[in-house]
C-alpha cells in the first residue's frame, strides 16, 4: 500500500505523534478541525534558536510559520526564498508534486524539512545563494489563488 492509498492521519494522531518525538518537543492545541504545534529548533549546533509554530487541518496541507527571530529581519533588504506571503511561511515541499499527503506523520515530514530550510536560510544568509533546491513558489500560484476565494467567499 502506497502513501496515496492510505487513509489520511486525523489531526489527532499527528498531535499524538508530534508530542511523543522529541526532536519537536513543544506545545500545542488540538481541535476539531486540526492543530497547531509550537517548539523550538535549532538546525546545527551552531546555529540560533528559532521558535516555529506548524498548523494543520485535516484535507489540506501543514503551514509553517517562524515566530522568533523575525526572519525578514535578518534577511535585511533581500528578498526571502521559498517563503509563501500573506502570511509569511516557509515553502516546504511541492503541493502539485504531492510530495506530502495526509497519511503521512508531520513528525517524519515537515518537522525534519522546517529544520532543512532553516539550514539552508542561514547559509543564504551569509552567501546570498540558495542551495536548498526546489521551485520558488509562484506569486500568481493556484496557492495564491485558492487563497483569495477563500477570503472572498468568507
Amino acid at each position: 500500500m502506497n502513501w496515496s492509498t492510505r487513509p489520511d492521519l486525523t489531526p489527532a494522531q499527528q498531535f499524538l505523534f508530534l508530542r511523543a518525538n522529541p526532536i519537536c518537543a513543544g506545545d500545542g492545541v488540538l481541535n476539531a478541525k486540526g492543530l497547531t504545534w509550537e517548539y523550538l529548533v535549532r538546525p546545527t549546533p551552531l546555529s540560533r534558536e528559532y521558535r516555529v509554530r506548524l498548523s494543520y487541518e485535516r484535507g489540506g496541507s501543514a503551514k509553517a510559520v517562524v515566530l522568533e527571530p523575525d526572519i525578514q529581519l535578518l534577511a535585511g533588504e533581500k528578498k526571502l526564498p521559498h517563503v509563501y506571503h500573506d502570511p509569511l511561511r516557509l515553502c516546504l515541499h511541492l503541493p502539485k508534486a504531492h510530495e506530502w499527503v495526509g497519511s503521512m506523520r508531520l513528525d517524519q515530514t515537515f518537522i525534519p524539512w522546517i529544520a532543512t530550510w532553516l539550514f539552508y536560510f542561514e547559509e543564504w544568509l551569509v552567501s546570498d545563494e540558495w542551495k536548498g533546491g526546489g521551485e520558488h513558489p509562484d506569486p500568481d500560484s493556484s496557492e495564491v489563488i485558492r487563497r483569495a476565494v477563500r477570503r472572498a467567499t468568507r
